[in-house]
């Protein structure tokens, strides 16, 4: 089990450092991801041009790589920038959207994975086993297989790659093959909020970027997205207010609140 007070440490470190998250991430996302990292104290950044990836990596504390909107122009950066970072020892986060939707997404998930080697991968339960198996078919950004079916390909997957892997759900597993933590808060309802994995994909990008280690540091990512997510619950009224809400308890949380709320 991770400890609540280096989870209430970590969130006071990404305010201090502020670090600087470099996001290629998609269109409909790609709003709610950077005000999500402000409202945590980083700082982020959303280019995607291939031309200034060799220079905007070279400042950037964390790479967050997401297949959303996908078109040739971008996965050309995507992969110029996890080259870029690989080769500076910056941390990436890749967000495998959509995989096993169709086999293009799924093969540029793994052109990402073998030509820039992500420390961390995080989806929901259809993608990580459309990684694990071409077989398996998403229903585009949906998730159709819970977090709990998907923990044995996570483990196979990190295993395969040497990334720390990721599962979203009701419970989020975060396992490097061998140790695996979970993370059992949040709300259904944040199911409903569009982008709200591609905000957690951003989120681990700060923390990662400000941990020793990365399997920790995405469980403790996780666990401010899922403590924030089950506070914005309690005093949303739908959808639209639920995501107004959330952003209000990511500026709002502290290491206490995370102490007393998180679950294991």
């Amino acid at each position: 089990m991770i400890s609540k007070e280096r989870l209430a440490a970590h969130l006071e470190a990404v305010r201090r450092e502020s670090p600087l998250v470099h996001n290629i991430t998609n269109y409909v996302a790609m709003n709610n991801s950077a005000n999500a990292l402000l409202a945590i104290g980083a700082s982020p950044v959303m280019a995607h041009w291939k031309a200034e990836m060799e220079e905007m990596t070279s400042i950037a504390s964390a790479l967050v790589l997401n297949i959303g909107t996908l078109d040739a122009e971008w996965i050309e950066g995507m992969l110029a920038a996890g080259k870029a970072a690989r080769q500076r020892g910056v941390p990436i986060v890749l967000d495998p959207v959509g995989a096993g939707a169709t086999s293009w997404r799924t093969r540029t998930a793994w052109d990402i994975i073998e030509q820039c080697k992500p420390t961390i991968i995080r989806g929901n339960g259809s993608e990580i086993m459309a990684l694990v198996n071409a077989d398996v078919r998403s229903k585009g950004v949906d998730s159709t297989a819970s977090s709990d079916d998907a923990l044995e390909a996570a483990q196979v997957l990190a295993q395969r790659t040497g990334a720390v892997v990721v599962i979203s759900g009701s419970t989020d597993y975060i396992t490097d093959g061998t140790r695996t933590e979970t993370i059992a808060n949040g709300a259904p309802i944040m199911t409903a909020v569009t982008g709200m994995g591609c905000t957690a994909s951003a989120v681990v990008g700060a923390f990662v970027a400000t941990g020793e280690d990365a399997l920790e540091s995405a469980a403790h990512a996780m666990a401010v997205m899922g403590v924030a997510g089950q506070r914005a619950a309690a005093v949303a009224k739908g959808s639209g207010s639920m995501q107004v809400a959330f952003l209000d308890e990511l500026y709002n949380l502290t290491g206490e609140v995370l102490i007393g709320e998180v679950k294991q």
